[in-house]
């Protein structure tokens, strides 16, 4: 098979879906894979070293799009990408469907295999290649979370450890899942008070025990929400509904019961937001203020730190990746659940039901389009 690696072009994206390592395993089974010009330098990958790696260089995304059966991204496709989308090609990445309608429509109308990596899940529901970028977007929702509470940044000032004499910061986290673990333990080990509120009763109890004195659980309704966000200095939105657009856990009139100055980052932010006046921002531009409460709320955070994120990522899809270039797409979903529930969009087709409800479109099943 021919594989693509095009270079990323959202906003301050320096990750790159295939490291040097990927695509020495391609070509030592025998595909083909051109990769374009300075796609990996962002995460610390030169030319040569895909060169050296058997991988082909090629000049333009235009020339990579055009050749390649399987395109391999990090993020979906933006607008000036869609026109090089083709039928029946695959394009395996981040998808995102339910946050966009606009991408959304034009895949349907580009008729590609779109292969999303947030909704292949095994057996035990868990994301393999949602987990690693889940990992680090925890991890840094804290670390840019403690940054904009300073007050050159519009927050309130506070120091989440704080210092003997004055107590420490407040963080409460929305989800209990791989996000909010890992916020958690940030925040904690940086001295923070810590609350994770989820719906999940097992997993507040595994929480409880692992987890260090200075984090609590509590259930999440309305009514604790309402009640926390007033005294809680950082808020992080960790809550994921897998391929369908997130809920709303803080609505706009919920904002005037925050003090001035609070922190929102709103992680779910990919799948719609859970704070109703969540909207996508950019590293180059990452926050806005509204109501005296500044939203963090960055679709890509884990682009910030490339090369973690690039090994990271590279680590859990190459598997995957592997199978669908040896088997093609079609035998590689029938022999693998697993990638099978990845299928989201195929030659026009919605065939998973978290997108299909978010736009209210026709829903086929996977069976009819693998024929």
């Amino acid at each position: 098979m021919i594989i693509g690696v095009p270079k990323e072009i959202k906003s301050n994206e320096n990750r790159v879906a295939l490291t040097p390592a990927g695509a020495l395993e391609f070509a030592r089974r025998g595909h083909t894979i051109f990769v374009q010009s300075s796609a990996g330098v962002g995460s610390g990958f030169e030319d040569k070293d895909y060169v050296e790696n058997g991988a082909q260089i090629m000049a333009t995304a235009d020339e990579v799009w055009a050749k390649a059966e399987m395109i391999m991204k990090v993020k979906e496709p933006i607008a000036e990408e869609y026109p090089r989308c083709r039928a029946n090609q695959l394009i395996f990445t981040y998808f995102h469907f339910a946050s966009s309608e606009d991408l959304t429509k034009a895949m349907i109308e580009r008729k590609p295999i779109c292969l999303a990596y947030e909704t292949v899940e095994t057996k035990d529901r868990q994301l393999p290649l949602l987990i690693p970028m889940s990992e680090v977007a925890g991890r840094m929702a804290i670390q840019e979370g403690a940054k904009y509470l300073e007050k050159p940044a519009k927050g309130r000032g506070v120091l989440l450890g704080g210092v003997p004499g004055v107590p420490p910061g407040k963080v409460l986290i929305l989800g209990g899942g791989i996000v909010g673990t890992q916020a958690a333990k940030m925040a904690a080990g940086l001295g923070a008070l810590v609350t994770i509120l989820d719906v999940n009763l097992t997993r507040l109890r595994y929480l409880s025990d692992v987890m260090p004195a200075n984090v609590v659980t509590q259930y999440s309704n309305e009514y604790n929400i309402r009640q926390l966000i007033q005294t809680h200095d950082l808020i992080i939105g960790a809550v994921l509904l897998p391929g369908a657009k997130a809920p709303n856990l803080i609505t706009r009139d919920m904002l005037k019961l925050m003090r001035p100055g609070t922190v929102v980052v709103d992680v779910a932010v990919d799948q719609g937001g859970c704070i109703e006046t969540t909207h996508p921002t950019t590293h180059a531009d990452p926050t806005y203020i509204i109501d005296d409460v500044v939203h963090y709320c960055v679709a890509n955070m884990p682009g910030a730190v490339p090369f973690t994120s690039t090994l990271a990522l590279t680590n859990a899809t190459l598997p995957y990746a592997l199978q669908l270039a040896d088997k093609g797409w079609q035998k590689a979903c029938a022999d693998n659940a697993e990638l099978k529930l990845g299928l989201n969009i195929v030659a026009g087709n919605v065939v998973y039901k978290g997108v299909a409800d978010a736009f209210g479109l026709p829903l086929q099943t996977v069976e009819s389009v693998m024929r």
